[in-house]
């Protein structure tokens, strides 16, 4: 019997605007149907990123600084912040909770400015992933950021879920820490990511205009083009795996040496893979985790092992996004 041929078979290319195609006797659909999730994306043939000086891979820093803008009696919320903090499931509570205050003070205290000089002693970029209100309470880092020449993004008004957030009261916050990041650091942002959107945020981002990139997404290794408030919208997927918030969510890393590896794993894997076909990686880092010592160990271990390799084009997620646009722009 012969063996069987297990290679990859290829996505036939269908017409732009077509509904469906056929392969096998089965029906493909097209990525433009109606149903608002493409399942397609760029099949077996990604394009050429064409990063500058010819990088295996892009690779993009992102710092969250979210400090104060976490729920809390203090912003008016109902109940202390539950999430992405050292007790993992714990209550929230009716009242000023000072144990789950100062794990965010932390953050904004020792362990931001203690990543900040790791990437600053390798001279690395970071995009930083500013909510507002957290930058309207302390302001001086904004200003660190941007005398560092990192990228300030936003990261919304608060670091809530903006699920049940009235649309109204989330176009006013757009604009209010479009503002606040203008104001702090000199320069509005160019980029977005909320995190915990609502099904409208993206239309209200787009709706706003200023920016070259969304990030609100996890659905590829290399930018791509939606439609937005009846225009195209380049985005820049995020990650939720290449992220130190799995030390705080089940399952997620229990030991230091297990996010290194997960981190150089998947360095290598896709540098390996960018000899032929490059993508980009992200890496989600946030102040009150990965600046903590025994993680920024961690994450010192990896920032060592990405400046040996000289094919790796480290940078900010604006430059990622003003050289798409350049090279790969967006169709009529």
């Amino acid at each position: 019997m012969a063996a069987r041929d297990r290679r990859p078979g290829r996505c036939p290319a269908l017409p732009r605007g077509a509904a469906t195609g056929h392969i096998g006797g089965m029906t493909i659909l097209a990525a433009d149907t109606p149903h608002p999730r493409d399942f397609r994306g760029y099949a077996d043939s990604p394009p050429d990123p064409q990063w500058p000086g010819g990088a295996r891979l892009a690779l993009s820093f992102v710092l969250n600084y979210e400090e104060g803008a976490e729920n809390s009696v203090l912003n008016g919320d109902s109940g202390s912040e539950r999430y992405l903090h050292e007790v993992p499931g714990g209550e929230s509570r009716a009242e000023r909770d000072l144990s789950t205050e100062t794990q965010f003070d932390y953050g904004a205290r020792a362990g931001v400015w203690r990543i900040l000089r790791l990437f600053a002693e390798r001279n690395l970029p970071l995009t930083v992933y500013a909510v507002g209100r957290a930058l309207e309470l302390n302001p001086c880092i904004g200003q660190a950021f941007a005398a560092a020449g990192h990228e300030v993004a936003s990261h919304a008004w608060r670091w809530i879920d903006y699920r049940a957030v009235p649309e109204a009261t989330e176009r006013a916050e757009i604009a209010r820490c479009v503002e606040v990041i203008a104001r702090t650091t000199g320069s509005p942002p160019v980029g977005w990511y909320t995190g915990r959107i609502s099904l409208r945020t993206r239309r209200l981002v787009a709706e706003h205009g200023g920016f070259l990139y969304d990030s609100d997404s996890y659905a590829d290794d290399l930018p791509y083009y939606v439609q937005a408030a009846g225009k195209p919208l380049l985005i820049l997927p995020y990650t939720l795996d290449n992220n130190d918030m799995k030390f705080a969510v089940p399952p997620g890393f229990t030991a230091n040496d297990g996010f290194t590896q997960h981190l150089t794993d998947a360095f290598d894997f896709l540098r390996r893979e960018g000899q032929k076909t490059p993508k980009m990686m992200s890496v989600g880092l946030h102040c009150r985790l990965a600046g903590r010592p025994a993680r920024a160990a961690a994450l010192e271990r990896f920032l060592d092992h990405v400046v040996k390799h000289q094919d790796v084009w480290v940078c900010r997620r604006a430059d990622i996004a003003r050289h798409w646009l350049r090279v790969h722009p967006a169709k009529a």
